[in-house]
Order: structure tokens, then C-alpha cells, then sequence
């Protein structure tokens, strides 16, 4: 098999791929995910299905571009009770999000999708479950000093390799689901495409 494209230039996922063996380059398909999200919560549409259509999105885009390769596009969101908390622009912004999340359960859902020529051939989605601890506002404050901007900003407001996972009483669910790409259902599926 050619080397696999993802669609996204998320470094944490392009290291997962590789941990598991999968060799793979990165184009980012640079869509403004903001505004198609916004657009699709106007529609009514579940955290999950706007999971789901992100990644295609991603995928497809790129697939148009490189028809031969197979090009995965994923996308995680976070589910409040049905309010999607989006990435954080600011520091202000990120304990806003914490001070929301604080105390309760969310879902951290990962959708995948696999494009060849310009179309889906494969997707999955899976989700975990976080219960995050009751903390201060300093314990908050603490946390976000850190994290770095740059992670921070590209990862909403935890990574569960680093520092997130301090934040949680309570995580059901796959690492690397949480992380943004479900590895076992993506290694599944292209075992099977061989």
C-alpha cells in the first residue's frame, strides 16, 4: 500500500498512525471547520453527526486532489449535554470552557473517515466519557498556565497525554480515541482494504 494521506495537521495524530505502523504524510485540508460547524448546529444537527461530516469534509477534500491515495480526515468534538465546546480563541476563553465543564461528564466523540477518489469508503466514530473533577478557579488558572498557546489552540482545552489527564476524576473510553483518532477500527479497516 502507498503511503496514507491525513488530511489534518495535527501532529498528535500523525504520531499515532505512525506508532501503529502506518506510514503517512500530512496535507491539511485547511476547510474553515467554524463555520461549517455553526452551520450544521443551525440545522440541528448532533455533536456526533457534525463529528461524522467534519472528517468526511476533510477527506473528500483532500481525495479530490489526490484521487489514487487513501486519505483520512478525522475529527473529535466535545459534547456538553449537547453543546459543542468548541476550541478556545483566548485564555479567557479556555477557563470560561474549564468553569463549564467543571464537576460534570462530557463525551469526547472521534469520527474517522477514509476517502479514495474523491469519496467516502469508510468511516467509524467512537466515543469516551470524561467526568471531570469539582476544582477552583485557581486550580483552573494553575492548569492553563501549563499549557502552552500552541497546544492549548489546537487541542481545545486538555490533552489527556499531558497535563489533561489531571483534570478527570473519571475517563471511560479508548486513550487514543480521546487523543482523536480511534486506531483500532482505523488498523481493522485497513488490514481488511489490503
Amino acid at each position: 500500500m502507498n503511503k496514507i494521506i491525513l488530511a489534518s495537521q495535527s501532529e498528535v495524530r500523525k504520531k499515532i498512525l505512525i506508532e501503529n505502523g502506518i506510514i503517512c504524510f500530512s496535507i491539511p485540508s485547511e476547510i474553515d471547520e467554524e463555520v461549517i460547524k455553526n452551520s450544521l448546529l443551525n440545522e440541528g444537527t448532533t455533536p456526533e453527526n457534525i463529528s461524522k461530516a467534519l472528517a468526511e469534509l476533510k477527506a473528500n477534500k483532500i481525495s479530490n486532489k489526490r484521487p489514487e491515495e487513501l486519505v483520512i480526515g478525522a475529527d473529535s468534538v466535545i459534547d456538553l449535554n449537547g453543546e459543542i465546546l468548541s476550541k478556545p480563541r483566548s485564555r479567557e476563553e479556555a477557563l470560561s470552557i474549564l468553569k463549564k465543564m467543571n464537576g460534570k461528564k462530557h463525551l469526547l466523540i472521534s469520527s474517522v473517515c477514509i476517502s479514495k477518489n474523491g469519496s467516502m469508503i469508510w468511516n467509524c466514530t467512537d466515543k469516551a466519557e470524561l467526568k471531570m473533577k469539582n476544582l477552583n478557579e485557581d486550580q483552573l488558572k494553575d492548569y492553563l498556565s501549563k499549557i502552552s498557546d500552541k497546544n492549548l489552540y489546537a487541542y481545545n482545552v486538555y490533552q489527556i497525554e499531558g497535563e489533561g489527564k489531571n483534570l478527570f476524576s473519571d475517563i471511560k473510553g479508548d486513550k487514543n480515541t480521546i487523543m482523536g483518532l480511534p486506531i483500532v477500527k482505523i488498523k481493522d479497516y485497513l488490514k481488511k482494504y489490503k
